[in-house]
């Protein structure tokens, strides 16, 4: 007939149950009610996987790429949601949906939907977790991360110790044949991992930190925290990087500020001494004065005309003209005696 009743007892006494219908129960009130319960029943839910989610906070996670909120992204987990903000995502990366991806669970936060949880993929940390999963000895702790730098999507830095002797911290990072490092740089979409061994010698620290540069000294500053490195000319590309990446990356790597200076000494492959310029041997020079050869064949005549346009004698120079025969020694007096009288201080009166 539609009536309502609402029964109450004991977990451990069920025959004990009474009548709680309140006055007015109806179908409307039952359905409102059952709403209400489920309702319940799926916040106690969600606050259970909250309280597991939780305990992973800062670790390792993966899900697959649910849909598009904008630039943010939806990720399902399996029995929940979880969301990745723009400013989580790693600018270059391509996302697709259905792809699998791992992600760092960086926080649960409330929001007014209630608890949520954060994913990211571009925080220094996420690098981290990836090197620890990827790397047994930072598992087992013999090898530690003691200072990380990251420019998502483009290149980071991590400098790495050992606490037991025997262990080489940079080789286990690395790996046989580099198939660790290339395992995490996979998994950031080729973003660019550079490994450097931590020292507690600042100097050595900042030295290695700007690699792949060499052949670079450091003077420090201790009051004002910076350090000046001086690098030969060839390497200042390689210290400072594409747009200052590298040596910005080494000054947070450090938490020194670091100056870049070209050194007074030229590297070695562009140094020349003095002693080797005087030993290059000279180039002859060359006559600057031209001399036509005059054939045996042509006149005499004709060959004093040209002798005399050739050094602009005037006409009215007092050069002795000279005819001669076909004879190849007097042609060459006849030239002779025209370039001295041409030279004598009385042919420029």
């Amino acid at each position: 007939n539609g009536e309502t009743k609402v029964f109450a007892w004991p977990i451990d006494t069920p025959e004990q149950r009474k009548d709680v219908t309140p006055p007015g129960f109806g179908r409307i009130a039952a359905q409102t009610a059952k709403q209400v319960i489920h309702q319940k029943i799926r916040e106690a839910e969600k606050e259970a996987i909250m309280d597991e989610f939780l305990s992973r906070t800062g670790g390792l996670i993966s899900g697959m790429i649910l849909r598009f909120d904008g630039p943010n992204v939806r990720v399902d987990l399996g029995r929940t949601e979880a969301f990745m903000p723009v400013e989580e995502r790693i600018p270059s990366e391509r996302l697709n949906l259905n792809q699998r991806l791992s992600f760092l669970l960086k926080e649960i936060k409330e929001t007014p939907r209630g608890k949520e949880i954060i994913l990211s993929r571009s925080d220094p940390a996420f690098v981290e977790k990836l090197f620890a999963r990827e790397v047994p000895e930072i598992g087992s702790g013999s090898v530690i991360i003691k200072a990380i730098a990251r420019e998502p999507g483009v290149r980071t830095k991590i400098a790495v110790a050992s606490v037991q002797s025997g262990v080489d911290p940079v080789g286990s990072c690395v790996g046989q044949k580099g198939v660790r490092v290339q395992a995490v740089t996979n998994e950031l979409g080729g973003e660019r991992v550079d490994i450097v061994p931590w020292t507690e010698n600042l100097a050595d620290l900042i030295i290695a930190s700007l690699s792949p540069a060499e052949n670079l000294s450091v003077i420090l500053n201790e009051e004002k925290k910076t350090a000046v490195v001086k690098a030969p000319e060839n390497m200042l590309s390689l210290v400072i990087g594409k747009e200052g990446q590298n040596v910005r990356l080494a000054a947070r790597l450090t938490g020194w500020r670091i100056e870049v200076e070209p050194s007074e000494e030229k590297s070695e492959d562009t140094e020349v001494t003095k002693e080797e310029e005087k030993e290059k041997p000279k180039k002859p020079r060359k006559a600057t004065r031209k001399v036509k050869k005059v054939s045996k064949k042509e006149e005499p005549e004709a060959k004093l005309d040209k002798l005399e346009k050739e050094e602009n004698v005037s006409q009215d120079s007092t050069t002795k003209q000279v005819f001669v025969q076909n004879d190849p020694a007097k042609e060459g007096a006849l030239v002779k005696e025209s370039e001295e009288q041409e030279d004598s201080p009385d042919a420029d009166k």
